[in-house]
């Protein structure tokens, strides 16, 4: 029996032929956006999250026509090592803010199934709050095989849940790779979650990341843990203090909170308030959205050249070629690009 390589194996074999056949009415899933229809934004983001030529123009005139009604939420990214327990925090601090007439949404950057190219972790199962919540939504992200493709899908998808009225976004990273530098260029605060504990903890946080935190929460501060999760506080609190200043002069804030018993949300919300504040009287709140909405034009001019590159004839083959020759030193890797672009432009 001739064995398959995983990208041809599929759960439902037939399921990437339906998709493809799928008819989107732009027009209908924009009114439904804007009237906050969950089913509607579903299905707006599952046109985005196409592959399929005709499905991408569809999408683009979508996000066009619900770009100027958005912008009007606190973007927050949410990161931490595996088992820090973000979920069972976003859970909590979703539902105090649920409490306090707030509209969340969750989105997810997951890792992928390389046999069904969708999302393992199932977020919605661990939030069964949230996922049955009527002012919360959640989606899955699978990450695929391009994390700067998920990446800039997420962002889209940011626009039209902000066009469907929801006013807290919170976007979480598997905390592992590139996802957080990614969540980073497309937040306005960004969340670190740790565990309680010192010495080789502290020495294990990526340097990168503790810059990139305006908020630290040491998290799973509950039962026996809390002294140490205290001590925890005051280790990083500390250390933050080795690290430059933002450029917003915002000081960053270490705290303590409890996801599975809700202990430190209150805090926490307080401290994204002033976060919001401080951020919005100094200008850097939309000097960094600003800064953030160039970034991203240029990650779509890269990835939309690369596209066109790799799809003009011959490209893909001579391409392989030269990996090839790259790998085993037969050519260095800028003479090999330069054969490649001299291909492309003739």
């Amino acid at each position: 029996m001739e064995s398959k390589t995983p990208r041809d194996r599929s759960i439902n074999p037939k399921l990437k032929n339906l998709r493809r056949n799928i008819t989107f009415d732009v027009d209908q899933l924009y009114t439904g956006i804007l009237n906050g229809d969950i089913v509607h934004l579903s299905k707006a983001i599952t046109l985005i999250e196409s592959t399929n030529p005709k499905h991408k123009k569809s999408a683009r005139l979508l996000i066009d026509k619900c770009l100027p009604h958005a912008g009007d939420s606190i973007r927050i990214g949410i990161t931490g090592t595996p088992g820090v327990g973000k979920s069972t925090f976003i859970e909590s601090y979703g539902s105090f803010l649920i409490e306090q007439g707030t509209k969340i949404a969750v989105l997810t950057i997951d890792p992928s199934s390389q046999i069904s190219k969708g999302s393992i972790l199932g977020d919605k199962t661990r939030m069964d709050k949230l996922s049955i919540a009527e002012m919360a939504f959640i989606r899955p992200s699978p990450a695929g095989d391009s994390l700067g493709g998920v990446a800039r899908k997420t962002r889209e998808t940011i626009i039209l849940c902000e066009a469907a009225g929801f006013k807290r976004i919170l976007i979480e990273t598997v905390g592992v790779g590139q996802s957080e530098t990614a969540v980073h260029s497309m937040v306005d605060i960004f969340l670190l979650l740790l565990l309680p504990g010192g010495g080789d903890e502290l020495q294990g946080i990526k340097r990168g990341i503790m810059e990139m935190a305006d908020i630290v929460l040491v998290n799973k501060a509950d039962d026996d843990r809390i002294k140490l999760a205290k001590q925890t506080k005051r280790d990083y609190k500390n250390a933050m203090h080795l690290l430059p200043p933002k450029e917003n002069n915002w000081i960053v804030k270490v705290l303590t909170s409890s996801g599975l018993h809700g202990a430190g949300i209150n805090e926490l919300e307080a401290e994204v308030q002033d976060f919001h504040a401080h951020t919005k009287a100094n200008d850097s709140f939309a000097k960094n959205r600003a800064q953030q909405s160039s970034y991203w034009l240029e990650e779509s001019i890269n990835q939309q050249l690369l596209e066109t590159f790799t799809a003009k004839e011959g490209m893909e083959e001579l391409l392989n070629k030269l990996r090839a020759d790259v790998t085993e030193n037969k050519i260095s890797p800028f003479h090999a690009a330069e054969k490649l672009i001299q291909k492309f432009l003739n």
